[in-house]
């Protein structure tokens, strides 16, 4: 029951971080029934737990196949995703085996947790807590991505990115981020559109 009661838990704060992130979504009906980033997040948490037991590792493939087929979300079963993860329109996003994502993170459409090298062992990137990665912003590697930090959008980051910095660019240069609000960031510099 307690099992049950967490798994409430955490679908609930999964529609409530959608709603709080997604200035658009009106309700929660709305969000759990017209989102595709919170299904596939949904789906991966179901994977997720299959992909535990090495019997349930094919279905658990089969289906983030399915989930990525339905919502054009490719999330691995292997990849470990924290609490509260919102994927903004979904289209596009992939995170590969062994990525590791934090609580509170925002990816936007498009953007990738990838790898760079076809080997076994920790092959994608690490991102902190209360990180956001931008539309199309690929990062790619056995990267960290510090707290409060901010990739940008089709920003392509291939080296670590300290807590609280803006990575932008191509390859990414990292900034320090200013002390303001993200929506002034926005206007005050459209470079680092987040």
């Amino acid at each position: 029951m307690h099992r049950f009661r967490h798994a409430l838990t955490v679908l609930r704060e999964d529609l409530d971080a959608a709603r709080r992130q997604d200035p658009a979504a009106r309700t929660l009906v709305e969000v759990a029934l017209g989102y595709p980033g919170v299904h596939a997040v949904w789906a991966y948490r179901f994977a997720h737990r299959m992909w535990r037991e090495p019997a349930l590792r094919l279905p658990a493939r089969l289906l983030s196949q399915a989930t990525r087929a339905a919502t054009g979300v490719e999330i691995h079963p292997a990849a470990s995703l924290g609490r509260r993860l919102f994927i903004d329109h979904g289209m596009g996003v992939v995170i590969g085996e062994t990525a590791v994502v934090g609580d509170d993170v925002v990816l936007f459409h498009g953007s990738t947790l990838g790898g760079r090298a076809m080997h076994h062992g920790k092959r994608h990137p690490t991102v902190g807590n209360n990180v956001v990665v931008g539309a199309g912003a690929k990062v790619l590697g056995p990267v960290w991505i510090g707290d409060g930090a901010q990739i940008g959008a089709n920003a392509v980051v291939i080296t670590d990115v300290p807590a609280g910095a803006i990575a932008v660019g191509i390859p990414a240069k990292i900034r320090p981020r200013p002390d303001t609000r993200v929506s002034e960031v926005y206007i005050d510099d459209p470079a680092i559109y987040i």
